[in-house]
């Protein structure tokens, strides 16, 4: 079994983007939710999943409150979770490590060298920030 990711993100566009990226250069088979609500309902019916990436804005549940909601569902505790975020101030990272954010990735992302990002994020353990 390849290694599975949930893209989360409320933008048609960015999930587009970043499915072909990861499914096409990184060889990721992907599942998409465009919300919150979405994502927790997949992770119900669908995990495991090797890693979550997940939007911080997006209307109704934001990011940080999906990552609440999916830790207190089925996602197991060890499924990392990277954000994708326009927001990259040190103390925005910060408070999103501090909900248990694997990684931070910056919006707009290069869709040539995302899936390395996420791998390199994988590989080098909590807090790497790209």
């Amino acid at each position: 079994m390849s290694d599975r990711v949930l893209l989360v993100d409320d933008e048609d566009d960015i999930r587009a983007i970043a499915r072909l990226s990861l499914e096409r250069l990184g060889g990721w088979t992907v599942v998409t939710a465009s919300s919150g609500d979405e994502a927790v309902e997949l992770v119900t019916r669908e995990a495991p999943f090797t890693v979550v990436l997940l939007d911080v804005m997006m209307p109704g549940s934001d990011g940080p409150a999906t990552l609440l909601r999916l830790r207190s569902g089925r996602l197991p505790p060890q499924t990392p979770v990277v954000f994708l975020t326009a927001k990259v101030q040190p103390a925005d990272r910060r408070r999103l490590h501090g909900l248990g954010a694997a990684g931070v990735i910056a919006k707009p992302f290069d869709p040539m060298l995302l899936s390395q990002q996420l791998r390199a994020i994988l590989e080098s353990g909590p807090g790497e920030i790209v």
